[in-house]
């Protein structure tokens, strides 16, 4: 395999009938190397975001070789496209090339990887192989006709002009048709629908967590006042909005961790379902929906909501990397909503009811780790890819998380002597019947998880366990019976 931008004169190589050049982004892989390139530098450290228009100003071959530089893509997870490689592993068309606007730095490894080309032609920090360039350096090498072209985007388009043929990868019919009109469309793969994808990146599922803003209703008795009600619901569906943007961040930087989990691996992003492209548009604009919805609630909330997004920015940029920290600001974050639904309401803020959300979800928060560790003890690694925890802490991760569901659990008992409980329930003492069920629960919950059978989150597998259900529900009546 050599590597080049121009190569002998094209009458040698046309000895052999044309070459197969294929294009990397969007075509062979599922993604964009810039993005990759780019998101990878930023999870490393966001500060990198200031120099980009400096680098930007030497051109976009000088970005992608800054970028190029300072990191390194796991060419074995990266998220190939199955039709395009079977294509290059049956084929009798040579020399199979890859030619791409990509970094040769980071392509290069890419091919010997897969071990399927025969040369790379690819962006050398001061041309940018795209489009014109792309289509002059293959005429340059292979001649006039002399290749057929595998692409992707429009500005293959210029390319498809020189080519003998034209292989069309994930788009539309439309690109087809005038690829068509500039040489034969030897295939067409059109990019599959994306509305499912879509609806998995943004985890509506995972709005259940925000459903915590409805705790200070509840627990306020103000679940009959129908304004309050129409607040904590629009409180809701802010924090679901602010939550889904930060959660298709959270997936665009953590692509090499994620591909690495056996489960996270089929996230959207991390498969190449989904444009990284699209995804850094969706995040700003979600969150930004979210921010103007909360405003309708008042300028409280708004802030709550703000903080919200501040903590999950940092816990997505570095704070998930730092042992213990990472699970206190999940557990805080968890809070964060109840805060936020109280004031929605503009309901008085209960340290009770703060106590026990911060142990009873630092508890799960640990739990969560703890079900990460055991998945990879599981699969024979053994460090948590992109966290500060190794398999060695599972014991302790154990012990720490019921401990704190037993503390939660306490905090509950000692509220119901209080003066707060006395004042807003008739009968209290009934509320002595929820201690010895969240008991249960808790530890239930951690015997799940020692045995490997909980899910990745534990607010997915309380929402959706059986038992888990009868739980809540034998609380609710409890707590219902001693109002």
């Amino acid at each position: 395999m050599s590597s080049t931008s121009t190569g002998p004169a094209f009458g040698a190589a046309r000895e052999h009938g044309p070459a197969l050049c294929v294009d990397l982004d969007g075509t062979l892989l599922n993604s964009d190397i810039l993005y990759e390139s780019l998101l990878a530098l930023l999870a490393r450290n966001p500060l990198y975001i200031f120099l980009l228009p400096i680098w930007l100003m030497g051109g976009k071959a000088a970005l992608k070789r800054e970028l190029a530089e300072r990191v390194t893509l796991p060419a074995d997870t990266l998220p190939y496209n199955p039709q395009v490689l079977e294509t290059l592993r049956t084929t009798s068309l040579r020399p199979r090339v890859l030619c791409t606007a990509s970094d040769q730095l980071l392509v290069t490894p890419i091919a010997a990887h897969l071990g399927l080309f025969e040369e790379v032609i690819a962006s050398d920090g001061h041309k940018n192989l795209s489009g014109a360039n792309k289509a002059q350096a293959l005429v340059e090498r292979f001649g006039p006709r002399g290749f057929e072209y595998m692409g992707n985007g429009e500005v293959d388009l210029a390319v498809w002009e020189q080519a003998s043929a034209a292989w069309v990868v994930n788009n539309g019919r439309g690109l087809a048709q005038r690829a068509a009109q500039r040489t034969e469309v030897r295939a067409h793969w059109p990019a599959p629908a994306r509305g499912k994808a879509w609806l998995k990146a943004l985890r509506l599922h995972q709005w259940l967590k925000n459903l915590l803003v409805f705790v200070p209703l509840l627990t306020a008795h103000r679940f009959l006042d129908p304004e309050s009600v129409v607040q904590s619901f629009m409180a809701l569906v802010a924090f679901g909005l602010c939550a889904s943007g930060v959660y298709v961040l959270n997936d665009l930087l953590d692509l090499t961790p994620d591909r690495q989990h056996p489960r996270k691996r089929k996230r959207p992003f991390a498969a190449g379902k989904l444009p990284l492209l699209h995804g850094l548009f969706a995040a700003p604009i979600l969150t930004l929906c979210g921010l103007a919805l909360s405003l309708v609630c008042n300028v409280q909330f708004t802030a709550v909501l703000l903080a919200y997004y501040v903590m999950t920015l940092a816990y997505s940029l570095r704070l998930k990397r730092i042992v213990m920290i990472d699970v206190v600001l999940l557990a805080a974050l968890y809070t964060v909503r109840i805060i936020g639904g109280a004031l929605a309401i503009e309901s008085e803020l209960s340290f009770w009811l703060l106590a026990f959300s911060m142990f009873i979800f630092l508890s799960l928060a640990l739990l969560k780790r703890y079900t990460e560790l055991h998945a990879m003890l599981a699969s024979g690694k053994s460090k948590a890819s992109g966290r500060g925890y190794s398999v060695e802490d599972l014991p302790l991760l154990q012990s720490l998380g019921a401990a704190a569901g037993y503390i939660a659990v306490m905090v509950m008992a000692l509220y119901i002597d209080s003066p707060q409980s006395v004042e807003l329930y008739r009968h209290p003492k009934l509320l002595w019947m929820i201690c010895p069920i969240l008991l249960y629960w808790v530890s239930r919950v951690w015997v799940v998880a020692h045995r490997g059978d909980m899910h990745d989150d534990p607010i997915v597998f309380a929402a959706t366990d059986r038992v888990s259900q009868i739980v809540v529900v034998l609380c609710g009546a409890f707590a219902l019976a001693a109002i």
